[in-house]
């Protein structure tokens, strides 16, 4: 999904567009899902693929999203910080999700570190 700067600046609201296409971080515990327990679909707020489900989100304390499986996104070595992350995207049109750690719980043992702005939740029953 390929549009320009300012297709996306009219799409997104300004903290989508910060987080998704210029790969920010929204502040631990501000986001709308960090807490949230109900069942259903994550959605990547650019262009609405299925990213996580909520069979898969577990409390992790710190402040943001957390997964231990994802669908439909790609990797990207990421050197912003002292050390090396992993970066997560959206397959479908690149928007910045958050990372991926090796400390999350069995059976994975992932952590995906995922920005609240960055979903779309699709509640199911």
């Amino acid at each position: 999904m390929k549009l320009t700067k300012e297709e996306w600046r009219e799409r997104l609201t300004k903290e989508q567009y910060k987080i998704l296409r210029k790969k920010g971080t929204e502040k631990a515990f501000s986001g709308v899902y960090h807490d949230n327990k109900k069942k259903g679909i994550y959605r990547c707020a650019g262009c609405g693929q299925e990213v996580f489900h909520s069979e898969d989100k577990f409390d992790s304390g710190t402040g943001w999203p957390s997964f231990t499986k994802a669908y439909n996104i790609e990797h990207e070595k990421d050197y912003k910080l002292l050390y090396k992350r992993i970066e997560v995207h959206c397959s479908k049109c690149g928007g910045h999700l958050g990372h991926v750690f090796d400390d999350g719980p069995e059976p994975t043992h992932k952590r995906y570190c995922i920005n609240s702005v960055a979903l779309n939740f699709e509640e199911m029953d």
